[in-house]
């Protein structure tokens, strides 16, 4: 079994009908029409302040992931952007979910994902600095970079006490046609920066509703408890519509799915959630973020405050 911490009070998988009925809209897509996304959160804690993390984007031909942005709250719920950072900044075709971390050491992260322009190719480049504000002058480094047959994103980053953990989607690019496959890869660093793959964390199930792949959304590091959200679908038609499912630790950093359904999906066609974060509160609630499609096919990026 996997060494995690167990800390005095962890939150517990969400309810669906609370997850949903509950939450607020943090953020609506600048157009209201489907590949128009406003979403991908990763969200920090830190004092009074919440820090959100986000990305942007518009419909394929008028600019996919444009942008990544942090904003700040006193609420959680009401935002305001701090620094915003375009694809060309990283020399990228598009950017997807970014990953905001808090070191112990006090200083900020924001792992940033990044498309190779004319591929299917994607890497994980790294802005470091002692303030959120100070990240849009940080010189970019890549630290996941994929290779030729592999394509790498969208990372989780948890610090256990001892080292970091990173679970990111890895992308097989063999066939042109298929990149749209993955599964959860395991990583560990001690300093965040260089890392050490450990083998895969989770794959989809044959014939399940994640057969076509697995993309790790939060990670909740409880002991032997240690449970994951993850982003799963059945067919490469589901491709940015995926719906969220449950699992948990196993021997050797495994991680094994929960039950043959998704735990949380929209209930508008054609239901896609994705991409939940989670602060956990010393009372052993939580702040959820999630993006989700809306009626009119878009996604807006949601928050939900749950109980203990």
């Amino acid at each position: 079994m996997s060494t995690w911490p167990s800390p005095p009070s962890t939150p517990r998988p969400p309810d669906p009908v609370s997850f949903w009925a509950d939450a607020s809209v943090v953020l609506e897509p600048e157009d209201p029409r489907p590949g128009s996304w406003a979403g991908g959160p990763s969200a920090q804690l830190v004092g009074d302040d919440w820090w959100l993390a986000y990305r942007l984007r518009r419909p394929v031909g008028e600019g996919r992931g444009f942008g990544n942005v942090i904003a700040r709250s006193t609420d959680g719920v009401r935002f305001t952007p701090v620094v915003e950072f375009g694809k060309d900044q990283f020399g990228a075709e598009s950017l997807e979910r970014p990953a905001l971390v808090h070191t112990p050491e006090g200083r900020w992260r924001l792992y940033v994902s990044c498309a190779t322009p004319g591929t299917k190719h994607w890497r994980v480049d790294l802005l470091e600095a002692d303030s959120v504000a100070g990240l849009a002058t940080a010189t970019a480094e890549t630290v996941l970079p994929g290779s030729d047959t592999t394509a790498v994103k969208d990372p989780v980053l948890r610090w256990d006490g001892r080292r970091w953990h990173l679970w990111a989607s890895v992308h097989p690019l063999e066939d042109p046609a298929a990149t749209d496959r993955m599964t959860t890869e395991h990583a560990t660093s001690d300093d965040g920066v260089d890392w050490t793959w450990q083998g895969t964390a989770l794959a989809g199930t044959p014939g399940s509703w994640d057969a076509r792949g697995v993309r790790f959304a939060t990670v909740v590091l409880d002991g032997e408890r240690t449970w994951a959200l993850y982003d799963g679908r059945a067919t490469a038609v589901e491709n940015w519509e995926e719906r969220t499912g449950l699992a948990r630790a196993a021997d050797g950093g495994r991680f094994i799915a929960v039950g043959d359904a998704p735990l949380l999906q929209s209930p508008h066609p054609p239901c896609g959630l994705r991409y939940a974060d989670m602060v956990a509160l010393p009372d052993g609630g939580a702040r959820w973020f999630y993006e989700a499609t809306r009626a009119d096919g878009a996604h807006e990026l949601r928050t939900v405050l749950l109980p203990g």
